[in-house]
């Protein structure tokens, strides 16, 4: 029994160490292929390190050598392509195409970069932006197995950027100025120094009227009921008097204060309205089958030779011309003729026309949209969609005081009409009509009595002001009209024989007058100023000089230093153009266009004393180019304050 035991634990060990031996060539095959494999791969680890480091060192030298060529120039910088860095002399070149040094293959690759609308920076896309390139340096090597590293950057403009600065009277002076004017800066060290600001309103407090002494007798035993002006001219014509003339042309001087001149006249027709421009005169007559009269005033003698003939029997009334279409009452008619050209029988474009509510006393047209004065109606305003005028269409209206409407005037944006209707001993003689949506019944958001004269006219003047003119009481009244929902009246003026009519123009140069037709037979054209204290126009608009540096430029960003009071605003474009025929275009060739690159936007500053605009976000329009050419609009709701440019900075690099 012992010897079976002891045989049994001999076989029991023999079997222990087989399974220790088994255990341990199965552990060895696994971990020397491991030893071995870490013992190559950290041979042949360092000579990849140390390749990995040199390469690195490539590449950062090829990016300082590419900064070193851009801080010498741009414009031999900015060329798309491959190249490799090159000491030439004692300075870095790049020469085109890849190299291979010791083992390594190095290039740095230039190309465009382009933009969206937010300056961001698009792989697919946007705009090009010609003052920012992307830069890719890219190392590789092959020993001892294939490898490279690369980077990214963007470079732009470093140096060459030069400036171009307006500030003195003489630079502004020398651009276009529609409502602005130039004046010294007060204070300023600089020689010359000037600032643009708003024009006055009429050289004057339109509250505090001044009838002007230079009253003009105009020919004939008439006096004139209709009249009209443009910068420079006013247009007269007589209809209730028959001994009057029908159509007569005063020049105007660009004086302080102007005087009237008599220039030129037209007879044969009794005028209901006139109207005016720079070569041609219109008047709407009492004549049948010549309703409207059109009369070439751009040499003496004043001739006839044009017309349209109205459908029916009546005369007639109120006479507008927008563009190359004429409009014109009849009766409760708005009829549309052709005026692309004056000459001969002038057609009519739509043959229905429009029926009124009443008969129309006076039309009015801004964009889309006529707007007519009804006398005789409960509807004393309509207007009418004239988008297609050969397809007038009524849209909205308006029912104030249940007078006779005489006269309107409608602001240029087309947000409120001001009419003016027959003396009530129980009502209100002038409204103030809310015509920003023009369908619809349009409320009245303000009025104004006229204490007792009967108006024939109305215009509205810089400064937030309304001219009411009329027979009887106070014949020339001026009402605040600031706040619209409650007009007063500031000023006035007795002209005792009476007012038929008022017109008013801002000139370019800022100053602006009314002139009033009257019944004084000797004195039937007069102009009226306001008083001391003047107030500024409530806006206006500065047309840089063109900026040529001899050269086509990138231009970069556009700095300007300014002022915004209370209440006022200011806002800027800019156009960039090239050469047309070695020469940069005149006035009419610069397109001006916002931070989205059309002309319906604007930089608009928030309020403070600088801004900056870089030009990167906008450049569907040429850049780079070499006439340069910077819009500033000027407005103000606060008729005693103003902003004022100071100076522009224009940043642009070869």
């Amino acid at each position: 029994m012992e010897l079976l035991l002891k045989s049994i634990n001999m076989k029991y060990q023999v079997g222990q160490s087989l399974i220790e031996l088994l255990f341990a060539i199965a552990f060895a095959a696994i971990l020397i292929p491991a030893l071995l494999v870490g013992i190559v791969a950290s041979r042949e680890g360092k000579p990849q390190q140390r390749q990995r480091i040199e390469g690195v060192n490539f590449l950062k030298e090829a990016q300082d050598a590419t900064r070193s060529v851009r801080e010498r120039g741009w414009t031999t910088f900015a060329v798309n392509g491959t190249y490799h860095p090159v000491i030439s002399g004692s300075q870095w070149t790049l020469v085109s195409g890849l190299e291979t040094v010791n083992g390594f293959t190095r290039s740095v690759v230039i190309s465009d970069v382009y933009r969206d609308a937010q300056g961001a920076i698009v792989t697919t896309g946007g705009t090009l932006d010609p003052s920012t390139k992307k830069i890719v340096t890219t190392v590789s090597w092959n020993q001892p197995y294939a490898s490279s590293i690369d980077s990214t950057l963007y470079l732009t403009r470093y140096l060459e950027n030069a400036a171009y600065t307006e500030t003195t009277q003489a630079h502004f002076n020398a651009g276009i100025k529609t409502g602005v004017t130039v004046q010294a800066t007060s204070g300023s060290s600089i020689p010359d120094d000037g600032e643009i600001i708003l024009g006055a309103g009429g050289n004057s407090d339109w509250c505090t009227p001044n009838l002007l002494s230079q009253g003009l007798d105009l020919p004939g035993q008439g006096y004139p009921n209709a009249i009209t002006a443009i910068e420079g001219k006013a247009f007269a014509g007589t209809g209730e008097n028959a001994s009057g003339l029908s159509f007569m042309q005063i020049n105007i001087t660009n004086t302080q204060p102007p005087s009237g001149s008599f220039n030129g006249t037209f007879d044969g027709h009794k005028t209901n309205d006139v109207f005016g421009e720079t070569n041609y005169g219109y008047i709407s007559t009492d004549t049948n089958g010549k309703e409207v009269v059109i009369i070439t005033i751009a040499s003496q003698p004043f001739t006839e030779v044009g017309y349209f003939n109205a459908p029916g029997n009546s005369s007639g009334r109120g006479l507008f011309v927008l563009s190359n279409v004429g409009y014109v009452t009849v009766g409760n008619k708005l009829y549309t003729f052709d005026l692309s050209s004056k000459t001969g029988s002038r057609p009519i474009l739509d043959p229905d026309g429009v029926t009124l509510s009443g008969n129309g006393s006076q039309v009015y047209v801004v964009g889309n949209y006529a707007y007519v004065s009804i006398a005789g109606a409960g509807t004393e305003l309509q207007i009418i969609n004239v988008s297609n005028p050969s397809n007038l269409q009524i849209v909205g209206s308006s029912d104030v005081n249940g007078q006779a409407a005489t006269d309107l005037f409608v602001d240029a944006s087309g947000n409120r009409a001001y009419l003016a209707t027959d003396v009530s001993a129980s009502q209100r003689e002038m409204f103030i009509i809310d015509v920003s949506t023009k369908t619809g019944s349009r409320p009245t958001v303000g009025s104004y009595e006229a204490n007792g004269m009967n108006p024939k006219g109305i215009t509205v003047v810089p400064g937030n002001r309304a001219i009411l003119v009329g027979l009887n009481g106070e014949e020339y009244q001026v009402i605040n009209i600031s706040n619209d929902s409650n007009p007063i009246r500031c000023g006035g003026a007795q002209v005792d024989a009476g007012v038929n009519g008022v017109a008013s123009v801002l000139e370019s140069d800022g100053d602006a007058y009314s002139y009033i037709s009257t019944s004084d037979t000797s004195s039937e054209f007069q102009i009226i100023e306001g008083g001391p204290g003047g107030s500024y126009a409530s806006s206006g608009v500065f047309e840089s000089q063109t900026f040529n540096p001899g050269y086509q430029t990138s231009n970069n960003r556009f700095e300007a230093t300014f002022s915004e009071p209370a209440g006022t605003n200011i806002q800027f474009q800019v156009s960039l153009a090239s050469l047309v025929s070695s020469s940069c275009p005149s006035t009419g060739g610069y397109t001006f266009i916002g931070p989205d690159g059309t002309t319906s936007t604007y930089f608009n500053p928030a309020s403070g004393e600088s801004a900056v605009f870089p030009f990167i976000n906008y450049l569907t329009y040429t850049n780079p180019g070499q006439c340069f050419r910077y819009k500033v609009y000027f407005s103000t709701t606060n008729q005693n304050s103003t902003p004022v440019l100071n100076n522009v900075t224009i940043n642009y690099s070869p």
